[in-house]
Parts: structure tokens; C-alpha cells; sequence
């Protein structure tokens, strides 16, 4: 006698024997909901213009931009989350195209608001990035080095600025520390205490940022190592996972998504606000090139690397292709 749980009385494989039966004891399952698109807009353009490191994605116009936002409502997708591209001349030391009320981003989120309502989630990237000469995420002092507390004083404006806009979340990726309460204190001042934080809690300083950075026409000279989080390191972003919660982030986020998935399970397991992954630029564009040349299977890597970020514990994920995917869930 055979005995219990062991082979032959004991086989896993019969759970697997059709696609019916693998449907039914699936542990893990994408939903539509589970989905964020990210999109970029670019002030000045008059038809979409293709990043040649993303294929299929573009800087959008505004008409193309508000079409991009229908298309992932009516897929399901839950939500948008808006980037801006201002033209080079507007870009300065302090970004200050970044929190003019009629600054390409403000204009896309009225824009995209008046098209979708409260019907998809609008969200902001609240950072100074885009909108830098030098291409950092914040005000530089004298040496050339990011001043934190500056820093949080435009963010402070920022978040106001893009709250009036018709955001209903906005996303602080600049890491700087104390960015999460001071944009917290400015939305409550306004009287905005229903706009809601995303934090980009764990940040960390990658490769796979590249493709990115043409997307946004980024103007970076170096790197940011001194701000987002060192790739050697687990603690410290279960450290800023405590402290952005203390300060009153709603969601929290790990970025880059794929190489980062054990942190983003630690975080999962140690909160009981809902988590974000953001699959970034660089696993977009691997993904692509690689189907292109024939090397892998294009959709079923994609679903793959999906369903493996909503198993490590996204309850949302930000992915280029999410009203793609969304239409085929």
C-alpha cells in the first residue's frame, strides 16, 4: 500500500490535464482592473509621435491623449497615469512649466478629466523631471546637488496645482524624503483631502529606465543615485514603506516591477493598504524586441510577466500594454 500524498496514490499532474481544468485551479487571476495605463503628452505636436524604443507606444496629443483614456475605459482598465512633455524652451533649473496651471500636464489632466469623469481613475506623476534643464527630480543647490527641502517646497505646489487640475490621485516619484506628508499638507490646505497618494515607496535607481527617458525627452546629464534606492538593498525600502505610510500614502508602489519582485512581495505581506507595481520602460521594451526578432513568444510573455507581478502581490500594476491586455482578458 501506497502511502498518502506520495507517488503514485499522489498526482499533481491530473489538475493540469485541459485548459478548463487549469482555468479552474488557477491560483492567481488578471482582471481588466487590475490594470493602469501610463501615457505621455507632448505640448506642441499636431499628430502622435512614435518612441523609438517602445514601439507602440507615442507621445500623445491632446485630442490622441483623451482618445487613449476612452479606449482604456471602455477595456476596463481602471486607471490613467498622466506624464508631460513640455517643450525644451519652457524647461528651466526650478521646472516651472511643471506647476503652471497651463502647463502641458494640467492641460491634459482638464483635458482627459472632461472626457472620462470619475469613470477612470486620472492619475499625475508629481515629479520635476520632465520639466528640469538638468534633468533631475528636484531644485539643485549650489554644488549641483538636489535640495531635498527645496525640492518638497515645488511639490508641495505641484500636487496643488495638478489636484485643481482634476486629478483624483497623484503620484510623488522624486523620492525625496518627507515627500508623501509635505504633499499631504499642501492637498489638505487646499481643502483637496479627497485626492488621493500614490507613493512610489520603493524606487529604485535601474537600468531598465532608459526607454523612459526618451519617452519624456529627458534632459538628464548623470544619474540619481544620490535619491532613488540602491538595487542592493531590501531593508531600506521596508524602511520607506514605514515612513510613507506614517506620513499618509493611501497606495504604495514598487518600481521597476519585474526585477524587483521579492520586494515587492515583502511589501505585499507587511501592508494593509493596497500595493502598485510599475512594469517600466526597459521590460516593455525587452519584450518587444525580443518578439520582434522572433526569440519569444510576444503575448504569452507578456501575460506571463503580468500574472508573475499580480502573484508576487500588485494589487494594481502600471503596464504600457494594459488596455491591450485588458481587451484580451
Amino acid at each position: 500500500m501506497t502511502e498518502y500524498g506520495s507517488f503514485p496514490g499522489a498526482r499533481p499532474r491530473r489538475l493540469r490535464t485541459t485548459p478548463a481544468m487549469r482555468r479552474m485551479v488557477a491560483e492567481t487571476r488578471l482582471h481588466p482592473a487590475d490594470l493602469i495605463l501610463p501615457a505621455f503628452v507632448r505640448e506642441g505636436i499636431g499628430e502622435p509621435v512614435e518612441i523609438g524604443s517602445m514601439p507602440g507606444v507615442v507621445q500623445h496629443t491632446r485630442d490622441t491623449l483623451k482618445k487613449a483614456a476612452v479606449e482604456a475605459l471602455e477595456a476596463g482598465v481602471s486607471g490613467i497615469m498622466l506624464f508631460g512633455v513640455p517643450d525644451d524652451a519652457k524647461k528651466d533649473a526650478l521646472g516651472t512649466a511643471g506647476t503652471d496651471p497651463d502647463g502641458i500636464l494640467q492641460v491634459a489632466l482638464r483635458d482627459v478629466r472632461a472626457e472620462v469623469g470619475d469613470d477612470l481613475i486620472v492619475m499625475s506623476d508629481l515629479c520635476l523631471d520632465e520639466f528640469t534643464d538638468h534633468g533631475h527630480c528636484g531644485v539643485l543647490d549650489a554644488e549641483g546637488r538636489v535640495d531635498n527641502d527645496a525640492t518638497l517646497e515645488r511639490y508641495a505646489e505641484m500636487a496643488q496645482v495638478q489636484a485643481d487640475a482634476g486629478a483624483h490621485v497623484v503620484g510623488p516619484s522624486g523620492m525625496m524624503d518627507g515627500q508623501v506628508g509635505v504633499i499631504r499638507d499642501a492637498l489638505d490646505t487646499i481643502g483637496k483631502e479627497d485626492v488621493s497618494i500614490l507613493a512610489y515607496t520603493a524606487k529604485y535607481s535601474s537600468a531598465f529606465y532608459g526607454p523612459f527617458r526618451e519617452a519624456v525627452g529627458s534632459s538628464l546629464t548623470g544619474d540619481r543615485k544620490t535619491y532613488q534606492q540602491d538595487p542592493a538593498n531590501v531593508r531600506e525600502s521596508l524602511r520607506e514603506l514605514a515612513l510613507d505610510l506614517e506620513e499618509g500614502a493611501d497606495m504604495v508602489m514598487v518600481k521597476p516591477a519585474g526585477p524587483y519582485l521579492d520586494i515587492l512581495a515583502k511589501v505585499a505581506e507587511s501592508v494593509d493598504v493596497p500595493v502598485a507595481a510599475y512594469q517600466i520602460s526597459g521590460e516593455y521594451a525587452m519584450i518587444e524586441a525580443a518578439a520582434q526578432r522572433g526569440w519569444i513568444e510576444r503575448d504569452r510573455a507578456i501575460l506571463e510577466t503580468l500574472l508573475g507581478i499580480k502573484r508576487a502581490g500588485a494589487n494594481m500594476i502600471l503596464t504600457y500594454w494594459a488596455t491591450e491586455v485588458a481587451r484580451g482578458l
